[in-house]
């Protein structure tokens, strides 16, 4: 919710909050194992009355495939066929959401961070996510050419696709919930550059609960993006957090399958609806 005044935002998450109690049951897209002290707490201290489903991760269980997606862009499968030619776990997959906006001085910092790095990076840049220009106007003479085939650079992407692919090894995220979850499903460690809303608390689970991922915490400047992709992607730190991540992964996948968490959850989601 880029723009919105901070009243009126609170006022809105309020509002929710006291109108769901009113509800017959709330369904939530997590699961027990990554946020079951989270789900403790509502349950005992906000909707002692309410049941709660925890059924996610949503996106495990649609039927909706990459040539039936919802999304609103044109996705573009020549990532996939690039990412065919680059070795597992060695590119920096970057991917802002469909509405953050970034300048052009932060544009040309993640640019050169990005190739300072020394990994192959996919990157996909939307329509008007860089203010007022377009980005080929932004980045120097002969940027891509340079690289040599170490970038791909995309308007959109099958994100899910994409981070299922072996030869992705970080997902640099602005940390909305479904790119989230997207990413701890198949146990890509994140970069976190939160923009607004909840997007703030979901970064700082990820480096600081679930130690999956770093945030930006100095801003966006290409010495600081060039050292944390080596951080997770180079340095022997990383692998820590590609076996954090790989767990999560793995807790993911069990939860939905039957006798998991989720699975129950949704079994309970259906007896709790027939009995209304």
């Amino acid at each position: 919710m880029p723009n919105c005044d901070p009243e009126d935002f609170y006022q809105l998450i309020t509002n929710t909050a006291n109108e769901s109690k009113a509800s017959c049951g709330l369904i939530f897209n997590t699961f027990e194992d990554l946020e079951g002290h989270e789900l403790a707490t509502i349950r005992q201290e906000y909707y002692p009355n309410i049941p709660i489903f925890p059924i996610g991760p949503f996106h495990k269980c649609s039927l909706t495939t990459s040539s039936s997606s919802s999304s609103l862009l044109a996705q573009d499968q020549s990532c996939i066929s690039w990412l065919n030619t680059q070795a597992p776990k060695s590119v920096a997959y970057v991917s802002f959401g469909s509405l953050a906006k970034i300048d052009q001085a932060q544009f040309l910092e993640i640019a050169w961070g990005l190739a300072n790095s020394g990994q192959p990076f996919l990157w996909v840049v939307r329509p008007e996510l860089v203010q007022e220009s377009d980005w080929l106007e932004v980045l120097p003479n002969g940027f891509l050419e340079a690289l040599n085939e170490r970038a791909h650079i995309v308007k959109w992407a099958p994100q899910k696709e994409v981070l299922a692919h072996p030869a992705v090894g970080v997902f640099w995220t602005h940390c909305g919930w479904n790119s989230t979850l997207e990413s701890i499903s198949e146990g890509v460690p994140m970069i976190c550059m939160p923009c607004f809303s909840d997007q703030m608390v979901d970064a700082r689970f990820v480096s600081d609960v679930w130690k999956v991922g770093l945030q930006l915490e100095h801003g966006i400047e290409r010495g600081e993006v060039e050292r944390i992709i080596r951080r997770l992607m180079v340095e022997e730190e990383g692998e820590e957090f590609k076996e954090r991540a790989l767990k999560l992964k793995e807790k993911a996948k069990l939860c939905l399958k039957e006798g998991g968490s989720s699975y129950q959850s949704l079994d309970g989601l259906v007896k709790h609806i027939l009995s209304l």
